[in-house]
């Protein structure tokens, strides 16, 4: 090759500067690093973040040089404390869905930490997707007893079981075709679910999980693994310290979606929803058309208690 080419491709893997891209042409895969005029001026958050679209001169010697990343439609990006300020570090770039895995049992499901995820999918404007997994250790009726809560609001729940192989084939297609955050607390059986579905891949998964845990907070080590009924997965462990860094006690009402209807109704247009008169949300918990529970994850979020 003795001229250089423009192509446009995906970054599949981000690491100390250097970006795995897929080339879109060709499906095959190049060392990229940015192109220096992208690195000018005060850097306030990741240019380039594994799931963008970019592109890149693909150069003689094999390698290439990013020119453009392409606008993002959505990300998942956490503050990241700096001693210069706060950096927007993105987990990924232009995901379809979030998948949120907990156990029901093995270790106890903390709905709590669930629902601080939902509420982050809903401010990012990522749809959520919660896996209920190790049913077989609980049985189905009391899977859905546990997480049950979520689907009339309009969250889809998939019950799964490898041991049983329980709703692999639904969490199959929930993925196909679909570029989809993976997160959830250790030990909830990420990986066997993912080698369940492709062999090799929860191997792939907890191998970058394992790696960020075992960094500090300023690794930058992200990756998307290619499923084979189209689509791809990127493990997100960092969703756990992602922080509603610039959200407004008043604004988490609007990302619970039964409490969202209800705040026009209320009384007083400053209600707090913990004491008034005429409350529109207190008058649905009495009547538990608002769980309990899901109050309560409401008031310690509004309050920024974990």
């Amino acid at each position: 090759m003795t001229d250089s080419q423009h192509c446009t491709g995906l970054i599949i893997r981000a690491q100390s500067g250097f970006f795995t891209v897929l080339n879109a042409q060709t499906d095959s895969t190049v060392t990229c690093q940015l192109r220096g005029r992208l690195k000018q001026g005060r850097r306030e958050g990741d240019i380039a973040a594994v799931g963008d679209i970019v592109q890149f001169t693909l150069l003689p010697d094999g390698n290439g040089v990013i020119d453009e990343i392409l606008p993002r439609k959505s990300e998942i990006m956490r503050l990241d404390p700096r001693p210069q300020g706060e950096y927007r570090q993105v987990l990924l770039a232009n995901p379809d869905q979030a998948v949120f895995v907990f156990a029901c049992a093995h270790p106890a499901p903390k709905l709590r930490m669930l629902d601080r995820f939902l509420v982050i999918a809903e401010k990012q404007e990522i749809p959520a997707v919660i896996v209920a997994n190790k049913v077989d250790l609980v049985g189905l009726d009391a899977a859905r007893e546990l997480f049950g809560l979520y689907e009339p609001l309009g969250y889809r729940v998939i019950y799964t079981s490898v041991k049983q192989r329980l709703g692999l084939d639904e969490l199959h297609e929930a993925l196909r075709d679909k570029r989809s955050a993976l997160a959830g607390p250790s030990g909830v059986g990420k990986s066997s679910l993912m080698n369940a579905i492709q062999p090799g891949l929860g191997i792939a998964v907890g191998e970058v999980s394992h790696f960020i845990k075992k960094g500090t907070h300023t690794t930058n080590f992200r990756q998307l693994h290619r499923l084979t009924v189209g689509g791809w997965v990127a493990d997100a462990p960092g969703w756990k310290s992602l922080a509603l860094w610039d959200t407004q006690p008043e604004e988490i009402d609007a990302y619970f979606p039964e409490l969202r209807g209800l705040v026009a109704e209320c009384q007083f247009s400053d209600c707090t929803h913990t004491h008034e008169p005429g409350c529109a949300v207190l008058a649905a918990v009495k009547e538990r058309r608002i769980r309990p529970e899901r109050y309560d994850s409401y008031l310690r979020l509004k309050t920024g208690q974990e």
